[in-house]
């Protein structure tokens, strides 16, 4: 056994169904496990011929535990954090991910799969059910965000299922879900991209604000000019509009 560790946001599944089926979830090809903790997915993982498993682990003590577990898993398995992890090094040719993602750090997980976007095909992960909300929803949700534009423009996004408290070890206060994000087909945003993050997080930035008030905060007046959609609030711009919007901005020459 291995002991959950709070500073490590761990949760260790039990329920062998739930973890089945999110293996099943997953494509097959070259898939990067990260957080393997005690092996629950691990072994579903190891049983498809389809798959070619690496993992990520930062736990010494599921180190020790897994590669004791799997003898043949243990020279693909890491030991260190998947934040400082080369994916680009180690994988040139792309790599699934896939995991029981600790909650602790799953929205920065997010953020390193989207910089390296033209790497990860696909993401399948257990996370906090806000999480999964926020990302998933589309414009005009309560919890759509920075998050949910800036993953939607490059991968569809699937909200699979909810995973209950009662199947973690120990229990979370919080209700989990599982979300598969499929890299789509753009290639390109058709504006300026560090412009169009930089727009999305001002706008989010206030986001009770009209957008207006929200970008002034960043961008300044503009110039007096003004965009019809500087009345309407952040939660209510798809990823199309905010690309309008950015290359708007940029024309204004701030």
């Amino acid at each position: 056994m291995v002991r959950a560790k709070k500073h490590l946001g761990q949760h260790f599944l039990t329920d062998l169904g739930i973890a089945r089926r999110i293996v099943d979830a997953v494509d097959g090809g070259t898939v990067l496990e990260i957080g393997c903790g005690m092996g629950v997915l691990t072994q579903f993982l190891l049983e498809r011929d389809d798959v070619e498993l690496w993992g990520v682990e930062v736990d010494r003590e599921s180190v020790e535990y897994l590669r004791e577990r799997f003898v043949q898993f243990s020279p693909r398995l890491v030991e260190g954090d998947f934040l400082r992890f080369d994916i680009g090094e180690r994988f040139p040719d792309g790599v699934r991910v896939v995991g029981n993602f600790p909650y602790n750090i799953s929205s920065q997980i997010f953020f390193k799969v989207l910089d390296n976007r033209d790497l990860v095909p696909e993401v399948v992960g257990m996370v906090q059910r806000e999480v999964a909300q926020r990302i998933a929803e589309p414009p005009g949700s309560r919890t759509y965000g920075i998050l949910s534009v800036l993953l939607q423009v490059w991968y569809d996004i699937e909200y699979l299922f909810t995973v209950s408290e009662g199947v973690f070890l120990p229990p979370p206060k919080v209700k989990s879900a599982v979300v598969r994000l499929r890299r789509n087909g753009v290639a390109t945003l058709g504006c300026d991209e560090k412009l169009f993050v930089k727009v999305v997080k001002a706008a989010f930035g206030q986001r009770r604000k009209m957008l207006r008030n929200a970008l002034r905060a960043v961008f300044g007046d503009m110039g007096g000019a003004e965009h019809p959609f500087f009345t309407r609030r952040a939660e209510t711009l798809s990823v199309a509009e905010f690309v309008e919007l950015t290359n708007w901005i940029n024309n204004q020459k701030i």
